[in-house]
Protein backbone atom coordinates (compact mmCIF):
# COMPACT_ATOMS: atom_id res chain seq x y z
CA UNK A 1 0.00 0.00 0.00
CA UNK A 2 2.97 2.29 0.75
CA UNK A 3 3.95 1.62 -2.44
CA UNK A 4 1.08 2.68 -4.34
CA UNK A 5 0.60 5.79 -2.11
CA UNK A 6 4.26 6.42 -3.56
CA UNK A 7 3.03 5.75 -7.00
CA UNK A 8 -0.21 7.82 -7.02
CA UNK A 9 2.36 11.09 -6.38
CA UNK A 10 4.45 10.42 -9.75
CA UNK A 11 3.65 13.11 -12.36
CA UNK A 12 1.85 10.18 -14.32
CA UNK A 13 0.07 8.54 -11.60
CA UNK A 14 -1.66 5.99 -13.75
CA UNK A 15 1.25 5.02 -15.56
CA UNK A 16 0.22 1.30 -16.79
CA UNK A 17 -3.01 2.89 -18.52
CA UNK A 18 -1.10 5.41 -19.78
CA UNK A 19 1.91 3.03 -21.49
CA UNK A 20 -0.89 0.61 -22.53
CA UNK A 21 -1.65 3.83 -24.99
CA UNK A 22 1.17 4.35 -25.82
CA UNK A 23 1.51 1.17 -27.46
CA UNK A 24 -1.40 0.99 -29.35
CA UNK A 25 0.02 4.24 -30.89
CA UNK A 26 2.96 2.73 -31.67
CA UNK A 27 1.39 -0.07 -33.45
CA UNK A 28 -1.02 2.27 -35.40
CA UNK A 29 2.09 4.53 -36.80
CA UNK A 30 3.75 1.17 -37.41
CA UNK A 31 1.75 0.19 -40.11
CA UNK A 32 2.76 3.50 -41.78
CA UNK A 33 4.46 2.89 -44.52
CA UNK A 34 5.55 6.39 -45.89
CA UNK A 35 8.81 8.10 -47.06
CA UNK A 36 12.61 7.15 -47.70
CA UNK A 37 15.72 6.52 -46.12
CA UNK A 38 18.39 9.65 -46.46
CA UNK A 39 20.97 8.35 -49.11
CA UNK A 40 22.79 11.47 -49.52
CA UNK A 41 25.32 10.29 -46.17
CA UNK A 42 26.04 6.88 -47.59
CA UNK A 43 26.41 5.54 -43.99
CA UNK A 44 22.64 6.26 -42.97
CA UNK A 45 21.43 4.62 -46.13
CA UNK A 46 22.07 1.23 -44.16
CA UNK A 47 19.76 1.56 -42.04
CA UNK A 48 16.86 -0.74 -42.82
CA UNK A 49 12.94 1.25 -43.51
CA UNK A 50 11.22 -1.15 -41.05
CA UNK A 51 12.90 0.01 -37.76
CA UNK A 52 10.55 1.98 -35.51
CA UNK A 53 11.48 1.91 -32.20
CA UNK A 54 9.78 4.94 -29.43
CA UNK A 55 10.81 5.31 -25.37
CA UNK A 56 10.01 7.50 -22.97
CA UNK A 57 11.09 9.20 -19.66
CA UNK A 58 9.19 11.02 -17.13
CA UNK A 59 10.78 14.16 -14.83
CA UNK A 60 10.41 11.40 -12.03
CA UNK A 61 12.26 8.74 -13.76
CA UNK A 62 9.25 6.31 -15.02
CA UNK A 63 10.72 4.76 -18.33
CA UNK A 64 8.88 2.52 -21.23
CA UNK A 65 9.96 1.50 -24.45
CA UNK A 66 8.76 -0.24 -27.22
CA UNK A 67 10.25 -1.22 -30.38
CA UNK A 68 14.03 -1.19 -31.71
CA UNK A 69 14.57 0.58 -28.35
CA UNK A 70 18.48 -0.21 -27.94
CA UNK A 71 19.87 0.06 -31.12
CA UNK A 72 22.20 2.49 -31.80
CA UNK A 73 21.62 5.75 -34.24
CA UNK A 74 23.23 8.49 -34.50
CA UNK A 75 22.01 12.25 -33.17
CA UNK A 76 22.56 14.36 -36.83
CA UNK A 77 20.44 17.70 -36.70
CA UNK A 78 19.20 16.68 -33.36
CA UNK A 79 22.61 17.51 -31.35
CA UNK A 80 21.72 21.02 -32.55
CA UNK A 81 19.64 21.76 -29.47
CA UNK A 82 21.86 20.35 -27.38
CA UNK A 83 25.41 22.09 -28.16
CA UNK A 84 23.20 25.53 -28.30
CA UNK A 85 22.00 24.50 -24.54
CA UNK A 86 26.17 23.69 -23.64
CA UNK A 87 26.96 27.30 -25.22
CA UNK A 88 24.02 29.09 -23.75
CA UNK A 89 25.20 26.92 -19.73
CA UNK A 90 28.77 28.16 -20.47
CA UNK A 91 28.50 31.73 -22.55
CA UNK A 92 25.12 32.70 -21.54
CA UNK A 93 22.27 34.19 -23.75
CA UNK A 94 23.77 37.85 -24.86
CA UNK A 95 26.76 36.66 -25.81
CA UNK A 96 25.84 33.69 -27.98
CA UNK A 97 23.00 35.57 -29.96
CA UNK A 98 26.14 37.98 -30.68
CA UNK A 99 26.23 35.61 -33.33
CA UNK A 100 23.31 33.61 -33.84
CA UNK A 101 19.66 34.79 -33.81
CA UNK A 102 16.04 33.62 -32.89
CA UNK A 103 14.50 33.95 -35.88
CA UNK A 104 12.58 31.33 -37.55
CA UNK A 105 14.56 31.33 -40.95
CA UNK A 106 11.61 30.26 -43.74
CA UNK A 107 13.92 28.34 -45.55
CA UNK A 108 15.70 25.08 -46.03
CA UNK A 109 17.92 24.44 -43.21
CA UNK A 110 21.24 24.25 -45.74
CA UNK A 111 20.82 27.32 -47.22
CA UNK A 112 23.60 29.66 -47.79
CA UNK A 113 21.60 32.29 -46.21
CA UNK A 114 21.99 35.14 -43.19
CA UNK A 115 19.70 37.65 -41.61
CA UNK A 116 19.82 40.89 -42.32
CA UNK A 117 22.62 41.53 -39.66
CA UNK A 118 24.65 39.05 -41.46
CA UNK A 119 23.97 36.48 -39.04
CA UNK A 120 22.48 32.86 -39.26
CA UNK A 121 18.87 32.52 -38.47
CA UNK A 122 19.05 30.49 -35.47
CA UNK A 123 20.73 27.58 -33.92
CA UNK A 124 18.10 25.14 -35.70
CA UNK A 125 19.78 25.64 -39.07
CA UNK A 126 23.18 24.54 -40.27
CA UNK A 127 24.51 27.70 -40.41
CA UNK A 128 23.45 28.64 -37.03
CA UNK A 129 25.33 25.22 -35.28
CA UNK A 130 27.85 26.03 -37.08
CA UNK A 131 28.45 29.34 -35.33
CA UNK A 132 27.61 27.54 -32.64
CA UNK A 133 30.37 25.04 -32.44
CA UNK A 134 32.98 27.45 -32.99
CA UNK A 135 31.57 29.79 -29.39
CA UNK A 136 31.84 26.53 -27.45
CA UNK A 137 34.83 25.97 -25.05
CA UNK A 138 36.52 28.71 -27.23
CA UNK A 139 40.83 28.64 -27.36
CA UNK A 140 40.38 24.69 -26.56
CA UNK A 141 41.34 21.66 -29.88
CA UNK A 142 38.73 19.88 -31.06
CA UNK A 143 39.55 16.60 -29.13
CA UNK A 144 39.30 19.04 -25.65
CA UNK A 145 36.05 20.39 -27.19
CA UNK A 146 34.06 17.30 -28.17
CA UNK A 147 35.32 15.79 -24.70
CA UNK A 148 33.70 18.53 -23.12
CA UNK A 149 30.18 18.82 -25.06
CA UNK A 150 30.31 14.68 -24.76
CA UNK A 151 29.97 14.88 -21.08
CA UNK A 152 27.43 17.37 -21.08
CA UNK A 153 25.53 14.24 -23.42
CA UNK A 154 26.42 11.74 -21.10
CA UNK A 155 24.95 13.89 -18.03
CA UNK A 156 21.84 14.23 -19.56
CA UNK A 157 21.65 11.06 -21.04
CA UNK A 158 22.17 9.93 -16.99
CA UNK A 159 25.07 8.27 -18.03
CA UNK A 160 23.26 5.84 -20.36
CA UNK A 161 24.29 4.35 -23.53
CA UNK A 162 26.16 7.40 -25.84
CA UNK A 163 28.66 6.41 -28.39
CA UNK A 164 30.24 8.24 -31.57
CA UNK A 165 30.18 6.71 -35.57
CA UNK A 166 32.97 7.80 -37.11
CA UNK A 167 31.75 6.00 -40.43
CA UNK A 168 28.94 8.48 -40.20
CA UNK A 169 31.69 11.18 -39.21
CA UNK A 170 33.89 10.16 -42.34
CA UNK A 171 31.01 10.25 -44.30
CA UNK A 172 29.79 13.79 -43.56
CA UNK A 173 33.20 15.05 -44.47
CA UNK A 174 33.41 13.52 -47.43
CA UNK A 175 29.52 14.44 -48.79
CA UNK A 176 29.19 17.88 -47.16
CA UNK A 177 30.33 20.03 -49.92
CA UNK A 178 27.00 21.84 -48.77
CA UNK A 179 28.12 22.65 -44.90
CA UNK A 180 31.32 23.28 -46.90
CA UNK A 181 30.00 26.30 -48.77
CA UNK A 182 28.28 27.57 -45.82
CA UNK A 183 31.15 27.16 -43.78
CA UNK A 184 33.24 29.74 -46.27
CA UNK A 185 29.98 31.84 -46.83
CA UNK A 186 30.06 32.30 -42.77
CA UNK A 187 33.83 33.12 -43.17
CA UNK A 188 33.37 35.56 -45.80
CA UNK A 189 30.64 37.32 -43.91
CA UNK A 190 32.91 37.20 -40.78
CA UNK A 191 30.10 35.34 -38.92
CA UNK A 192 32.90 33.40 -36.72
CA UNK A 193 33.96 35.42 -33.06
CA UNK A 194 37.69 36.01 -32.98
CA UNK A 195 40.38 33.82 -33.31
CA UNK A 196 38.12 31.10 -34.52
CA UNK A 197 38.89 28.78 -36.81
CA UNK A 198 36.14 28.14 -39.77
CA UNK A 199 37.40 24.81 -40.91
CA UNK A 200 37.74 23.52 -37.01
CA UNK A 201 34.16 24.32 -36.33
CA UNK A 202 33.23 22.49 -39.00
CA UNK A 203 34.83 19.53 -38.08
CA UNK A 204 33.64 19.77 -34.48
CA UNK A 205 30.18 20.28 -35.96
CA UNK A 206 30.47 16.81 -38.13
CA UNK A 207 31.43 15.15 -34.87
CA UNK A 208 28.87 16.30 -32.84
CA UNK A 209 25.79 15.04 -35.80
CA UNK A 210 27.71 11.58 -35.71
CA UNK A 211 27.59 10.99 -31.89
CA UNK A 212 24.71 8.08 -31.21
CA UNK A 213 22.46 7.23 -28.90
CA UNK A 214 19.44 5.06 -28.91
CA UNK A 215 15.94 5.62 -27.96
CA UNK A 216 16.09 4.89 -24.22
CA UNK A 217 19.33 7.14 -23.60
CA UNK A 218 17.89 9.66 -25.96
CA UNK A 219 14.42 9.64 -23.77
CA UNK A 220 16.42 10.62 -20.95
CA UNK A 221 17.98 13.42 -22.56
CA UNK A 222 14.75 14.75 -23.30
CA UNK A 223 13.57 14.11 -20.09
CA UNK A 224 16.46 16.55 -18.52
CA UNK A 225 14.87 19.30 -20.95
CA UNK A 226 11.53 18.57 -19.17
CA UNK A 227 12.84 18.65 -15.63
CA UNK A 228 14.50 22.13 -16.26
CA UNK A 229 17.90 21.11 -16.89
CA UNK A 230 17.98 18.14 -14.15
CA UNK A 231 18.10 14.45 -14.87
CA UNK A 232 15.72 12.68 -13.77
CA UNK A 233 17.80 9.52 -13.51
CA UNK A 234 20.49 10.98 -11.27
CA UNK A 235 19.08 13.97 -9.87
CA UNK A 236 22.23 16.08 -11.57
CA UNK A 237 21.41 19.57 -12.48
CA UNK A 238 23.11 19.32 -15.79
CA UNK A 239 21.88 22.51 -17.87
CA UNK A 240 20.89 25.77 -16.25
CA UNK A 241 17.13 26.84 -16.51
CA UNK A 242 18.24 29.95 -18.93
CA UNK A 243 19.67 27.33 -21.23
CA UNK A 244 16.84 24.98 -21.26
CA UNK A 245 14.22 27.81 -21.62
CA UNK A 246 15.69 29.10 -24.56
CA UNK A 247 16.85 25.75 -26.66
CA UNK A 248 12.78 24.72 -25.51
CA UNK A 249 11.66 27.93 -27.05
CA UNK A 250 14.10 27.38 -30.58
CA UNK A 251 12.50 23.23 -30.88
CA UNK A 252 9.50 24.70 -30.32
CA UNK A 253 9.34 28.10 -32.83
CA UNK A 254 12.47 25.91 -35.43
CA UNK A 255 12.97 22.24 -34.48
CA UNK A 256 11.80 20.68 -37.26
CA UNK A 257 12.92 22.10 -40.12
CA UNK A 258 10.26 23.14 -42.94
CA UNK A 259 7.45 21.36 -40.80
CA UNK A 260 8.30 23.56 -37.67
CA UNK A 261 5.26 25.70 -38.11
CA UNK A 262 3.07 22.90 -39.30
CA UNK A 263 4.57 21.19 -35.96
CA UNK A 264 3.71 23.94 -33.22
CA UNK A 265 0.49 24.36 -34.65
CA UNK A 266 -0.96 20.67 -34.63
CA UNK A 267 1.55 19.32 -31.92
CA UNK A 268 2.19 22.68 -29.91
CA UNK A 269 5.21 20.81 -28.26
CA UNK A 270 9.15 21.39 -28.72
CA UNK A 271 10.58 19.32 -30.59
CA UNK A 272 13.78 18.37 -33.10
CA UNK A 273 14.55 16.14 -35.65
CA UNK A 274 17.11 14.65 -37.72
CA UNK A 275 17.92 13.01 -40.83
CA UNK A 276 18.67 9.44 -39.14
CA UNK A 277 14.91 9.38 -38.28
CA UNK A 278 15.04 10.50 -34.80
CA UNK A 279 12.98 12.69 -33.36
CA UNK A 280 13.45 14.71 -29.91
CA UNK A 281 10.16 15.70 -28.59
CA UNK A 282 9.59 17.37 -24.73
CA UNK A 283 6.46 17.64 -22.89
CA UNK A 284 7.92 20.35 -20.56
CA UNK A 285 7.38 19.18 -16.68
CA UNK A 286 5.98 15.64 -17.85
CA UNK A 287 8.32 13.89 -20.10
CA UNK A 288 11.24 13.59 -22.66
CA UNK A 289 10.04 11.83 -25.74
CA UNK A 290 12.75 9.78 -28.36
CA UNK A 291 11.08 8.35 -31.57
CA UNK A 292 13.27 6.51 -34.21
CA UNK A 293 12.12 5.15 -37.62
CA UNK A 294 14.59 5.80 -40.70
CA UNK A 295 12.26 6.79 -43.47
CA UNK A 296 11.71 10.72 -43.86
CA UNK A 297 9.48 12.85 -45.76
CA UNK A 298 10.34 15.61 -47.98
CA UNK A 299 11.71 17.95 -45.75
CA UNK A 300 13.88 15.66 -43.90
CA UNK A 301 11.82 14.16 -40.57
CA UNK A 302 10.76 10.73 -39.68
CA UNK A 303 7.32 10.25 -41.17
CA UNK A 304 6.29 7.79 -38.09
CA UNK A 305 7.93 10.37 -35.89
CA UNK A 306 5.93 12.89 -36.59
CA UNK A 307 2.96 10.50 -36.95
CA UNK A 308 3.41 9.65 -33.14
CA UNK A 309 3.76 13.58 -31.95
CA UNK A 310 0.54 13.93 -33.79
CA UNK A 311 -1.51 10.77 -32.20
CA UNK A 312 -0.12 11.61 -28.64
CA UNK A 313 -0.99 14.77 -28.50
CA UNK A 314 -4.28 13.58 -30.49
CA UNK A 315 -4.81 11.22 -27.56
CA UNK A 316 -3.48 13.68 -24.44
CA UNK A 317 -3.38 17.14 -23.66
CA UNK A 318 0.04 17.82 -24.13
CA UNK A 319 -0.38 20.60 -26.55
CA UNK A 320 1.05 23.40 -25.37
CA UNK A 321 -2.69 25.29 -25.69
CA UNK A 322 -4.58 21.85 -23.85
CA UNK A 323 -4.81 23.90 -20.93
CA UNK A 324 -7.82 25.53 -21.99
CA UNK A 325 -10.75 24.08 -20.04
CA UNK A 326 -13.24 23.60 -22.82
CA UNK A 327 -10.32 20.98 -24.16
CA UNK A 328 -12.30 17.95 -22.32
CA UNK A 329 -12.23 15.26 -24.97
CA UNK A 330 -8.23 14.49 -24.60
CA UNK A 331 -6.89 12.51 -21.29
CA UNK A 332 -4.43 14.36 -19.02
CA UNK A 333 -2.57 11.67 -17.49
CA UNK A 334 -1.13 13.57 -15.23
CA UNK A 335 -4.26 13.58 -12.99
CA UNK A 336 -5.20 11.24 -11.00
CA UNK A 337 -8.94 9.62 -11.48
CA UNK A 338 -10.37 10.51 -8.93
CA UNK A 339 -8.58 13.94 -8.94
CA UNK A 340 -11.30 15.86 -11.22
CA UNK A 341 -14.27 14.16 -9.56
CA UNK A 342 -13.39 15.27 -5.93
CA UNK A 343 -13.07 19.02 -7.17
CA UNK A 344 -16.43 18.43 -9.12
CA UNK A 345 -17.98 17.49 -6.00
CA UNK A 346 -17.01 20.38 -3.98
CA UNK A 347 -17.47 22.77 -6.38
CA UNK A 348 -20.57 21.23 -7.00
CA UNK A 349 -22.11 20.81 -2.87
CA UNK A 350 -20.48 24.49 -2.60
CA UNK A 351 -23.06 26.09 -5.04
CA UNK A 352 -25.89 24.34 -4.29
CA UNK A 353 -25.13 25.49 -0.51
CA UNK A 354 -25.06 28.70 -1.40
CA UNK A 355 -27.85 28.67 -3.87
CA UNK A 356 -25.92 29.53 -7.06
CA UNK A 357 -28.09 28.64 -9.84
CA UNK A 358 -26.20 30.12 -12.38
CA UNK A 359 -23.01 27.99 -11.27
CA UNK A 360 -25.09 24.86 -11.65
CA UNK A 361 -26.02 25.90 -14.79
CA UNK A 362 -22.63 26.05 -15.99
CA UNK A 363 -21.56 22.85 -14.26
CA UNK A 364 -24.75 20.95 -16.19
CA UNK A 365 -23.85 22.62 -19.44
CA UNK A 366 -20.20 20.90 -19.05
CA UNK A 367 -21.92 17.33 -18.33
CA UNK A 368 -21.40 17.34 -14.70
CA UNK A 369 -22.61 14.66 -13.10
CA UNK A 370 -25.65 16.42 -11.29
CA UNK A 371 -25.99 13.53 -8.96
CA UNK A 372 -22.16 13.27 -7.55
CA UNK A 373 -22.10 12.08 -4.07
CA UNK A 374 -19.81 13.70 -0.81
CA UNK A 375 -18.19 11.58 1.67
CA UNK A 376 -21.63 11.21 3.50
CA UNK A 377 -23.24 9.75 0.63
CA UNK A 378 -25.35 13.30 0.43
CA UNK A 379 -25.79 14.91 -3.01
CA UNK A 380 -26.20 18.36 -4.20
CA UNK A 381 -30.60 18.15 -3.54
CA UNK A 382 -29.69 17.24 -0.07
CA UNK A 383 -27.91 20.24 0.49
CA UNK A 384 -29.97 22.27 -1.20
CA UNK A 385 -33.08 21.21 0.74
CA UNK A 386 -31.41 21.47 3.67
CA UNK A 387 -30.06 24.83 3.23
CA UNK A 388 -34.11 25.81 1.76
CA UNK A 389 -32.46 27.24 -1.63
CA UNK A 390 -35.91 26.92 -3.68
CA UNK A 391 -34.47 28.15 -7.39
CA UNK A 392 -31.75 25.85 -6.74
CA UNK A 393 -34.22 22.48 -6.09
CA UNK A 394 -36.21 23.43 -9.16
CA UNK A 395 -33.40 23.36 -11.28
CA UNK A 396 -32.19 20.04 -10.16
CA UNK A 397 -34.88 18.55 -10.38
CA UNK A 398 -37.15 20.42 -13.20
CA UNK A 399 -34.13 20.87 -15.51
CA UNK A 400 -31.04 18.02 -14.32
CA UNK A 401 -34.20 15.43 -13.50
CA UNK A 402 -31.87 14.43 -10.25
CA UNK A 403 -32.48 11.37 -8.23
CA UNK A 404 -34.95 12.54 -5.33
CA UNK A 405 -34.58 9.02 -3.74
CA UNK A 406 -31.13 9.17 -2.90
CA UNK A 407 -30.38 8.50 0.86
CA UNK A 408 -27.30 9.51 3.03
CA UNK A 409 -25.71 7.70 5.16
CA UNK A 410 -28.03 8.47 7.87
CA UNK A 411 -30.79 6.87 5.45
CA UNK A 412 -32.57 10.33 4.92
CA UNK A 413 -33.79 11.56 1.50
CA UNK A 414 -33.41 15.30 0.38
CA UNK A 415 -37.53 15.62 1.14
CA UNK A 416 -36.58 14.58 4.84
CA UNK A 417 -34.12 17.21 4.77
CA UNK A 418 -36.21 20.16 3.91
CA UNK A 419 -38.94 18.51 6.76
CA UNK A 420 -36.44 18.43 9.56
CA UNK A 421 -35.05 22.19 8.77
CA UNK A 422 -38.92 23.79 8.13
CA UNK A 423 -38.36 24.46 4.36
CA UNK A 424 -42.00 24.64 3.09
CA UNK A 425 -41.54 25.64 0.05
CA UNK A 426 -38.73 23.36 -0.98
CA UNK A 427 -41.57 20.27 0.52
CA UNK A 428 -43.90 21.57 -1.86
CA UNK A 429 -41.17 21.07 -4.37
CA UNK A 430 -40.08 17.64 -3.89
CA UNK A 431 -43.22 15.94 -2.93
CA UNK A 432 -44.69 16.93 -6.50
CA UNK A 433 -41.31 15.97 -8.07
CA UNK A 434 -41.53 13.02 -6.42
CA UNK A 435 -45.35 11.91 -7.49
CA UNK A 436 -43.95 13.05 -11.32
CA UNK A 437 -41.34 10.47 -11.09
CA UNK A 438 -43.03 7.78 -9.68
CA UNK A 439 -45.84 8.22 -12.04
CA UNK A 440 -42.76 7.75 -14.88
CA UNK A 441 -41.79 4.61 -13.14
CA UNK A 442 -38.63 6.40 -12.65
CA UNK A 443 -37.21 3.56 -9.97
CA UNK A 444 -37.72 -0.06 -9.50
CA UNK A 445 -40.97 -0.29 -6.77
CA UNK A 446 -38.46 -1.51 -4.15
CA UNK A 447 -37.04 1.96 -4.13
CA UNK A 448 -40.09 3.76 -4.17
CA UNK A 449 -39.93 5.39 -0.85
CA UNK A 450 -43.40 6.23 0.72
CA UNK A 451 -44.23 10.19 0.76
CA UNK A 452 -45.22 11.63 4.07
CA UNK A 453 -48.85 13.18 3.91
CA UNK A 454 -49.11 16.66 2.90
CA UNK A 455 -48.81 19.17 6.24
CA UNK A 456 -50.45 22.34 6.95
CA UNK A 457 -47.95 24.11 8.95
CA UNK A 458 -44.01 24.58 9.69
CA UNK A 459 -44.63 22.84 12.77
CA UNK A 460 -46.19 20.16 11.45
CA UNK A 461 -43.69 19.28 9.27
CA UNK A 462 -41.02 19.75 11.90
Amino acid sequence: SVLIKMLKKFIIPEFDAFVTKIDQIYDTVQKNHDGHVAVYIPHLAKFSPDLWGVSLCTVDGQRHSVGESKQPFCLQSCVKPLEYAVAIHEAGTEKVHRYVGMEPSGLKFNKLYLDEEDKPHNPMVNAGAIVISSLIKPGSNKAEKFDYVMDFIKKMAGQEYVGFSNATFQSEKETGDRNFAIGYYLKEKKCFPRGAEMIDALDFYFQLCSIEVTCESGSVMAATLAHGGICPITGERVLSAEAVRNTLSLMHSCGMYDFSGQMAFHVGLPAKSGVSGAVLLVVPNVMGVMCWSPPLDKVGNSVRGIHFCQELVSSFNFHNYDNLRHFVKKQDPRRQDGDDRNKSVVNLMFAAYSGDVSALRRFALSSMDMELKDYDSRTALHVAAAEGHVEVVRFLTDTCKVNPFVKDRWSSIPLDDALQFGHGAVVKVLQEYQVACQEQDRLPVADIIPIPPKLETVEGMV
